[in-house]
């Protein structure tokens, strides 16, 4: 059920923060979009959003009960909330922010700590699920908050998620979840991207291994969709290898803080660096496979490049 007159911004308009604001749209939220790509913009407000662009007026930014924060890092968040103009400023006391970006949980709690100096209400709530998901409002949700930051946030948390997981009550849970996750999903990248090369070099055909693998126990998530790029040649970046840098960097460093070994993360970083360094950090995360020498990947026009 939409809840009339809910006014919803989203502060990141790529893959997955244009799906959400989709799904805000669906639910009858009204939605604003902030994004410096103008057509990201009409894209959403074609999509029914109120306004979308580069900027969003001080009337508007008074008037939100929520704004949602799907940049890339925590630096990118601080710009748009305490930069020059910032919208922390600019919002009314009271309203809820929600930390959706993948940052380390320092980050999140300092950002936090910042937002409720000037009486705000914060809810620490990373994302998971892909674009695919964002736009049908089927993503999971990890967030640590107070309850009535939860109960604020209802109507957005109802709009785009299919699971809200309740990590916690202590901003900085949510985000520490989140990069655990996201030590899974990039050794499973990884892991994949490894046997598939394998199976390019040892001359076994990779759509049977793709077959085989998607309906035994070695299968993924990952293996099943990132493998299924490499099959069509399709390195469209819906997740660049360079968010993995970033989000297996903030994996290391919280092993490292905690004085923890985390030898697959470590391997899996040093893998999509060196894709990173070879050229492929703008593509899918699935172009990790590139820096394989000695294969042979298919291309969209269905034949084979050497590598």
């Amino acid at each position: 059920m939409s809840q009339p007159n809910y006014r919803v911004l989203v502060v990141g308009l790529g893959s997955m923060g244009a799906g959400v604001a989709q799904s805000c749209v669906a639910a009858g939220l009204d939605t604003y979009g902030l994004d410096l790509d103008q057509q990201r913009c009409e894209a959403l407000k074609a999509a029914g959003a109120v306004s979308a662009g580069p900027k969003i007026n001080d009337e508007a930014a008074a008037q939100l009960d929520a704004v949602v924060m799907l940049l890339v890092n925590a630096d990118q968040c601080r710009a748009v909330l305490f930069g020059e103009g910032g919208l922390a400023e600019r919002l009314a006391a009271g309203a809820a922010v929600m930390l959706s970006s993948t940052m380390a949980a320092d980050d999140a709690m300092s950002i936090a700590a910042q937002l409720e100096q000037r009486g705000l209400r914060v809810l620490d709530a990373p994302v998971s699920g892909g674009a695919v998901k964002a736009a049908s409002g089927d993503l999971s949700i990890m967030a640590a908050g107070q309850a009535q930051v939860f109960e604020q946030l209802a109507p957005v948390l109802n709009a785009v998620a299919a699971h809200v997981h309740r990590v916690g009550d202590t901003i900085g849970q949510g985000a520490t979840v989140k990069i655990i996750h996201q030590l899974l999903a990039g050794v499973h990248i990884a892991a994949a991207a490894e046997a598939m090369a394998l199976a390019s070099r040892a001359k076994v055909s990779m759509e049977a291994l793709y077959q085989v693998v998607t309906s035994s126990a070695g299968n993924s998530w990952m293996f099943e969709n990132r493998m299924r790029h490499v099959l069509d040649g399709d390195y469209t970046p819906h997740s660049a290898v360079n968010i993995f840098v970033k989000d297996l960097g903030l994996v290391n460093e919280t092993g490292l803080g905690l004085r923890f070994p985390l030898p697959l993360a470590s391997t899996a970083y040093a893998m999509f660096a060196n894709a990173a360094n070879a050229g492929f950090g703008e593509e899918d995360d699935a172009a990790v496979i590139k820096t394989f020498a000695g294969i042979s990947l298919p291309t969209k026009g269905g034949e084979s490049s050497c590598i």
